[in-house]
């Protein structure tokens, strides 16, 4: 009898054992607020990450830079101590400058268009050559998980028109054609991290931030900048930007289940962030905050004459232009 306890017992240890080794935990990085609909998304993925896998592969969201800003976090995403980084795409740039160009501003004529063209042969020729040189994917489809859905200016003083951003101070992000196209439009760019940028307008180290408007609310840029101007700047994506050797150590079927939760969570994405602006924008139009759309066809026009006078001198991607034009609805 206390043979076969023993037997027994060391059946379950080994079981146990069997489980303990199966299951990871993921670290997954993100500068937004947890509460933001962004971080929502994130953690509907988490969840629906441990559901599909059955508690096999797990994912830990660390919200609001917890674990880094930016460089440091694709830096260790790189290096597999950190496991997925959630954010634009174009921070890709980094291996490939190509890649910047994901985010032209000014340039789609409306989302469809943009994804079109996320999806032309040479977009996917860069993030091809960012998993060979870097080691890093993107999860499932890049464009599944919407940010947005689309983008405004967020200002101090009423902004109307092109004239009105001559020598507006503008919060800008690292990067070198957003900030080209700002500066060609008249505004004085001012390089600060996502987290430092409330308090910036407040202290008028700026007077303004460029934001996807389902943001505008959890990150009370209104409270400092009470205008809030639609620009349709560009078209965004939330990309999973993933450690490759991670990725393919996991068996199929986590990858699937994995891929999986990262189209669903597309999905909820497209519908939270919807919601989430028109509640938003109606709630800060009661609450005395001006909401506009600003006649943006002055700053495409400007913005095109730009382009062309990069292209000429041979500082935009071969094929670009091509690509841009063969994703139009027919």
């Amino acid at each position: 009898m206390i043979a076969n306890w023993k037997s027994g017992l060391a059946i379950a240890l080994l079981a146990l054992t069997a489980v303990s080794v199966q299951a990871q935990t993921w670290r997954m990085a993100s500068k937004m607020p947890a509460d933001s609909p962004e971080g929502k998304v994130f953690q509907r993925f988490a969840d629906l990450t441990k559901e599909y896998t059955g508690g096999k592969l797990t994912v830990q969201v660390f919200p609001s830079e917890q674990l880094g800003k930016e460089a440091s976090v694709l830096e260790q995403t790189q290096l597999g101590t950190i496991h997925i980084i959630v954010d634009s795409a174009f921070f890709m740039q980094r291996w490939v400058p190509d890649i910047r160009w994901v985010s032209a501003s000014f340039l789609f004529d409306d989302r469809e268009h943009w994804v079109r063209f996320m999806g032309s042969p040479l977009v996917r020729s860069w993030f091809d050559k960012v998993a060979k040189e870097a080691g890093i994917l993107t999860l499932g489809n890049v464009t599944d998980v919407v940010r947005g859905p689309y983008r405004v200016l967020v200002t101090k003083r009423p902004v109307n028109t092109v004239d009105d951003l001559r020598g507006l101070k503008l919060r800008m992000y690292p990067d070198q054609l957003a900030t080209a196209v700002w500066n060609n439009l008249g505004v004085e760019t001012r390089l600060l991290s996502w987290t430092e940028t409330y308090q910036a307008i407040k202290s008028g180290v700026v007077e303004s931030v460029t934001s996807p408007v389902a943001l505008v609310e959890s990150m009370r840029f209104y409270e400092v900048a009470p205008n809030v101007v639609r620009t349709n700047e560009f078209w965004q994506e939330i990309a999973f930007m993933v450690n490759a050797r991670a990725f393919n150590a996991l068996s199929k079927d986590l990858q699937t289940a994995l891929l999986r939760a990262h189209k669903d969570a597309g999905t909820y994405s497209a519908q939270l962030m919807q919601s989430t602006a028109d509640e938003s924008m109606k709630r800060l139009a009661e609450k005395g905050v001006k909401v506009t759309n600003m006649d943006t066809g002055p700053m495409v026009n400007r913005t095109l004459e730009f382009y062309k006078a990069e292209e000429k001198a041979g500082r935009v991607p071969a094929g670009f232009f091509d690509a841009v034009a063969a994703s139009k609805k027919k």
